[in-house]
C-alpha cells in the first residue's frame, strides 16, 4: 500500500469529530443494509416455500456433510473478508459484503426453519432478534463511550474460536451434542468479538474501510444471533 494512499485515507481516530461521525454513520448504515438484506433473503426463501426443501436437502448429507458445509463457510468467509477489505476496488468491497450475507443466509436457513416450523413458541425468533440487537447495541455503545482500546482481547478471542471450532468438529465426527453451556460460552465469545471489533474500527481502521468494518460487525452479530436463537430453541423445547 502506498504512502500517498495512507495520507488520503487516514486513521479514523486521527480525524476530526465530524469525519469520525461520518465514518460511523457509513459503517452502521452498511451494517443495517447487510442485516436487511439477510432478512430479505430469508423472507424470500420462506415465502417461496423453499425453506423446508432446502433444509431437508442440506440435512440429508448428515453430520459429515455439515462438516463440509462448515469448511466451505469458513473458506467463503475468508474470501468475503479479503474482498471487503480490498484497498483499491470499492466494487470488490461490496462484492465481499454481499457474498458474506448470502453465505450466512444459507447457513442460517436450517436453524430458522426449526425456529419457525418445529418450535411451538412463536416468540422464539423475534425474542432472539431483539436480544441480539439489544446486546449488540449495548456493547457497541459502551465501547464508543469509553473509547478504550480492547486489542488485548485478540489472542483470547483467537484461542476461543479455535477451541470452539475444534469442539464443533469433534461433535460432528463423534456424534455428540454441544449443549447449552457451549451455546452460552459462544454468546460470551461473540460479545467479546463485538467489543473487540468496535474498538478496532474506532481506533485502527481507515476512513475508507466502512464496508469492511460493516462486514466484521455483521459477522459478530450473526454469530451472536445464532447462539442466542439456539439457546431459546433449547429452552422452549424443555
Amino acid at each position: 500500500m502506498s504512502y500517498a494512499y495512507e495520507e488520503a485515507y487516514g486513521l479514523v481516530s486521527e480525524q476530526s469529530s465530524e469525519v469520525r461521525a461520518a465514518f460511523i454513520r457509513r459503517t452502521y448504515a452498511h451494517l443495517a443494509g447487510a442485516i436487511l438484506a439477510f432478512v430479505g433473503i430469508e423472507t424470500a426463501l420462506f415465502q417461496a416455500g423453499l425453506a423446508v426443501p432446502v433444509t431437508r436437502y442440506l440435512l440429508q448429507f448428515g453430520q459429515l456433510g455439515w462438516l463440509g458445509v462448515l469448511l466451505l463457510f469458513i473458506a467463503a468467509g475468508w474470501i468475503a473478508q479479503s474482498w471487503a477489505h480490498n484497498a483499491t476496488s470499492r466494487g470488490m468491497q461490496y462484492a465481499g459484503l454481499a457474498l458474506y450475507v448470502v453465505v450466512e443466509a444459507i447457513i442460517f436457513l436450517p436453524l430458522l426453519t426449526i425456529a419457525v416450523y418445529y418450535v411451538r413458541d412463536p416468540t422464539v425468533l423475534p425474542t432472539a432478534a431483539i436480544l441480539t440487537l439489544g446486546i449488540f447495541g449495548g456493547l457497541s455503545t459502551a465501547v464508543m463511550v469509553t473509547k478504550r482500546d480492547f486489542s488485548f482481547l485478540a489472542p483470547i478471542l483467537s484461542i476461543g474460536f479455535f477451541v470452539a471450532l475444534g469442539l464443533i468438529v469433534c461433535a460432528v465426527l463423534f456424534e455428540f451434542q454441544l449443549g447449552l453451556l457451549f451455546s452460552f460460552a459462544m454468546v460470551a465469545l461473540a460479545s467479546g468479538a463485538i467489543i473487540y471489533t468496535t474498538s478496532q474500527i474506532m481506533l485502527y481502521y481507515r476512513t475508507d474501510q466502512h464496508v469492511g468494518a460493516a462486514l466484521e460487525l455483521f459477522a459478530a452479530v450473526a454469530l451472536l444471533f445464532w447462539y442466542v436463537l439456539r439457546i431459546l430453541i433449547a429452552v422452549s423445547r424443555e
